[in-house]
């Protein structure tokens, strides 16, 4: 049974910045998006600023550099062009950093701008890691996560749910404070809770979807310039009793999605 058709696609190649709209992807089983939070930027604890390896395990988000911690991480436009390896950040416009993230020493650069930049920005209150520390570029781009949750899902959230919260909230919303993997439409807002338990098609994959998401202070932070100017979170307690928004969902069996592929309900 037909359920939704896909709206829009993003990965966020390093955790906490910029996502990046895309066509199409592949999902695979027990692994989820190739490309999406690939990179993370790891903060040095205060007692040990040895750089480690590029290369980490999983490790929770309070080991690195996020949004809902660092607003002003928002402010930055950062590009990255996963065939050449080469990552570009600007500002308003301005190029402020472009390197190889392929090559040690060029990473080293792309620590280092991100340590000064985070000295210069103020964390929220009660932020995981409100510590300024040096924070060291960990991933390869290729077969490294680090999403929030160990057990790699995919998130989705439904156009009609962001334009009723929109329409409480007397803004229009910008689907990027929310970081979702998959936008769908044809769909009754909050009607994504719903799924939860049920397995689905997606383009050519199988999904099981597990839990609603529940919200942090990210959504509130305009993606633009970094400020908090929505107090979203306000909005879905008070309209609405919650602060969830979209689902989480595993990856059950590898396929391709893609921009207007039908999402379908395949059992309760």
């Amino acid at each position: 049974m037909k359920l939704a058709t896909v709206k829009q696609l993003f990965i966020h190649p390093i955790k906490g910045l910029t996502p990046k709209n895309c066509q199409n992807f592949f999902l695979t089983s027990g692994y989820g998006i190739k490309g999406d939070r690939a990179f993370a930027l790891m903060f040095l604890d205060s007692d040990n600023h040895t750089a480690r390896p590029e290369i980490i395990p999983w490790m929770s988000k309070k080991h690195f550099a996020v949004q809902n911690d660092w607003p002003g991480l928002a402010a930055l436009n950062c590009e990255f062009d996963s065939e050449t390896g080469f990552l570009t950040v600007q500002r308003q416009g301005v190029e402020l950093l472009k390197a190889n993230t392929s090559l040690s020493e060029e990473r080293d650069r792309i620590s280092a701008f991100f340590t000064d930049y985070l000295n210069s920005l103020t964390p929220n209150k009660g932020a995981r890691h409100p510590q300024k520390a040096p924070v060291q570029l960990v991933g390869n781009g290729k077969t490294t996560r680090y999403p929030d949750r160990e057990i790699v899902h995919i998130s989705i959230i439904s156009q009609a749910t962001l334009d009723d919260l929109g329409e409480k909230a007397g803004k229009i919303l910008d689907i990027r404070r929310f970081r979702p993997n998959v936008v769908v439409d044809e769909i009754d807002a909050w009607s994504e809770f719903d799924l939860v338990g049920k397995q689905l098609r997606l383009g050519n994959a199988q999904i099981t979807v597990t839990a609603k998401i529940g919200r942090c202070m990210n959504i509130e932070v305009d993606p633009e310039t970094g400020d908090r100017d929505i107090p979203l979170l306000s909005v879905l307690k008070e309209k609405f009793g919650h602060a969830h928004t979209g689902v989480l969902a595993t990856v059950d069996s590898d396929g391709d999605v893609a921009v207007g592929n039908i999402l379908q309900v395949l059992s309760d």
